[in-house]
């Protein structure tokens, strides 16, 4: 029995030994290092131990929570993100505000956000499939790894507990059978010595000293014996069995230290990956804000309400005395009639209707919209055209496409029938000829449209109207009566515009005017042109300079184009028409004169 205990205790040492050593060498140090160690320094903390590395992987436990709670938190602050972009989203009836530079970085503003909330999603992510579930993996196996130390701990115990209760017994029964023999002895020599006692008694006692003699040294051997063993288990116990155990709870006990450290670095490392992409967002949206210009959206605004007419001019004073009773009847009738057909489509004649919105400011019921103001118009037609001419696109392309199948079917019809196809190539044909006849249409209504914008709306007519109001009085030559014959076919807008500059209307052309615009008699014309003459012989001084604030492309009569940023000299300021003349030095040596509108330029006048 004692030699099998013997020969486990030295097996299971030697499995300490070679765990021991796997141990220190996976570690890459030897068994031997000075390398502090649990083994060596704590060979009596087995309990100490135990708790210190149950308190470890509980911290681990608690890291891999607060990292699992982040990640929620980061997916809900994703989703708010996203419900954000989409609650803020711009409406479709807002679709036609995207032109401003504002609501442009609004959206790009938008836009930035959703992608901020998709990295969210992404640390979110990343967390929880890489971090999250190595930490859950890594105290699932420490708690498995620490179970079986303290198990073999306990083993090693319960060992070294068992051979310390044999050499307690052995002790034990040597202090009795020694106690027995000296007293066996003792009662030998009493006997021996008691002269009444017979040599049979006396050979008793004898016998029974001898036998106790021998069974107080056999006691002696099994105590000595399982004192050695005692030790010899001792010293493996304290010096190897434990202190391997003990190691591995410190490589354990490492093992997770040094999984919280990756952890903790790789959950930051997780931030750091999306902060570059962040950090872009970040800068769309410093751009979003730098690319807002509100000159910009000022002339865009100008741009989508701008009705085209001119403000009225001031009512003329007619001294009934001088001019007969029909004159007047029909002046003032023209006056009357001229300021109405000014005002229609502007704010103020639009509050006799239900407003719906300002964007329907300039809304139009009429197929060539004649009922819009001028510039309207245009815009309008202008965008008609261009869709008309993308549904001429894509129906040509289809057209091609049925065309080409027919022939294929034609060629092989395995593939196909090619009376099938051509049910739609005779729709195709029949919406295409269509099509372009409504563009020729609507291109008819924009040239009539230009024309007329042209004609009516040049800078000179304007500033001919302003400075001739004073001589708003009827010719009596009867041109009214062709003015009216000829503007029978056109839009009641446009025939308002032509009736204030023609010369039916009465203003004639100032010394002022350029050559060639058409306006006024003949004798006027002579005199605006010797006038016109004779200044560039002498030349208006200066009144000031100007800036071009943007450039402007001259496509009415009288103006000049100009460059942005191009400086100028202003020689006639505003006179309420919204034009202003300037003029500036050609590569002949000489002058470019005419108007340019207000609104693009920026005036500095001389004291």
């Amino acid at each position: 029995m004692a030699s099998g205990s013997g020969s486990s205790i030295s097996k299971l040492a030697a499995e300490s030994e070679t765990t021991t050593g796997g141990a220190a060498a996976a570690a890459g140090t030897a068994p031997n290092s000075d390398k502090m160690s649990w083994g060596t320094e704590l060979w009596d903390q087995n309990e100490n131990l135990s708790n210190h590395t149950n308190k470890g992987i509980d911290a681990l436990d608690k890291l891999c929570n607060l990292l699992r709670d982040r990640a929620a938190i980061e997916t809900e602050y994703a989703g708010k993100l996203r419900r954000l972009v989409k609650n803020y989203q711009p409406k479709k009836k807002e679709e036609e505000d995207n032109e401003f530079t504002s609501t442009q970085a609004i959206r790009n503003v938008l836009k930035e956000v959703g992608d901020l909330a998709g990295q969210r999603e992404v640390v979110s992510e990343t967390l929880l499939l890489q971090t999250i579930q190595g930490m859950t993996l890594l105290s699932k196996q420490l708690r498995e790894d620490r179970k079986r130390c303290l198990a073999e701990g306990g083993n090693l115990q319960q060992n070294l507990t068992t051979q310390l209760s044999s050499l307690d017994r052995a002790k034990r029964n040597y202090e009795k059978a020694y106690r027995d023999s000296e007293k066996a002895v003792d009662n030998y020599k009493k006997a021996d010595m008691d002269l009444n006692l017979s040599r049979a008694e006396v050979e008793r006692y004898k016998t029974i000293m001898t036998s106790k003699i021998q069974q107080s040294d056999d006691a002696k051997n099994e105590y000595a014996n399982q004192l050695q063993k005692t030790n010899n288990l001792q010293q493996q116990h304290f010096t190897i069995l434990l202190p391997a155990v003990f190691n591995r709870l410190q490589e354990l006990d490492e093992k997770r230290t040094r999984g919280i450290r990756e952890f903790i670095i790789g959950a930051a490392d997780v931030e750091s990956s999306v902060a570059p992409i962040i950090a872009r967002c970040m800068e769309g949206m410093v751009k979003a804000g730098e690319s807002i210009n509100e000159k910009e959206d000022s002339f865009k605004v100008i741009e989508r309400y701008q009705s085209g007419f001119t403000p009225p001019t001031d009512i003329p004073f007619e001294d009934l005395s001088k001019l007969d009773p029909d004159a007047v009847q029909d002046s003032t009738y023209s006056n009357s009639t001229s300021h109405l057909l000014t005002v229609k489509g502007t704010i103020s004649a639009n509050k006799i209707k239900k407003r719906v919105g300002i964007f329907s400011l300039f809304g139009s019921t009429k197929e060539d919209f004649s009922d819009l103001p001028p510039n309207q118009r245009r815009k309008k037609l202008q965008a008609k055209i261009a869709e008309l001419q993308q549904k001429i696109s894509q129906e040509t392309n289809a057209r091609d496409g049925l065309m080409k199948m027919k022939i294929v079917y034609e060629a092989n019809s395995s593939l196909g029938n090619p009376m099938t196809v051509e049910g739609q190539l005779n729709e195709s044909e029949h919406k295409l000829e269509k099509l372009k006849i409504d563009l020729k249409k609507y291109q008819g209504y924009l040239d009539k449209a230009n024309q007329l914008q042209t004609a009516n709306n040049s800078p000179q007519a304007n500033r001919n109207q302003l400075q001739n109001g004073h001589r708003a009085s009827r010719h009596s030559n009867g041109s009214a009566d062709d003015h009216h014959d000829d503007g029978d076919d056109q839009p009641d807008d446009a025939g308002s515009l032509s009736s204030s500059a023609s010369p039916e209307s009465g203003l004639g052309t100032s010394h002022t005017s350029l050559p060639g615009s058409g306006q006024g008699s003949a004798n006027e014309n002579a005199i605006g042109e010797d006038a016109y003459y004779e200044t560039e012989v002498e030349p208006l001084q200066p009144l000031g300079t100007c800036r071009a604030l943007y450039p402007f492309e001259a496509t009415s009569e009288g103006s000049i184009p100009m460059n942005e940023g191009e400086e100028l000299q202003v020689i006639e300021i505003d006179q309420g028409d919204g034009w202003t003349r300037v003029r500036r030095a050609n590569n002949s040596n000489g002058w470019d004169e005419g108007f340019v509108p207000t609104s693009y330029i920026e005036c500095t006048l001389f004291a």
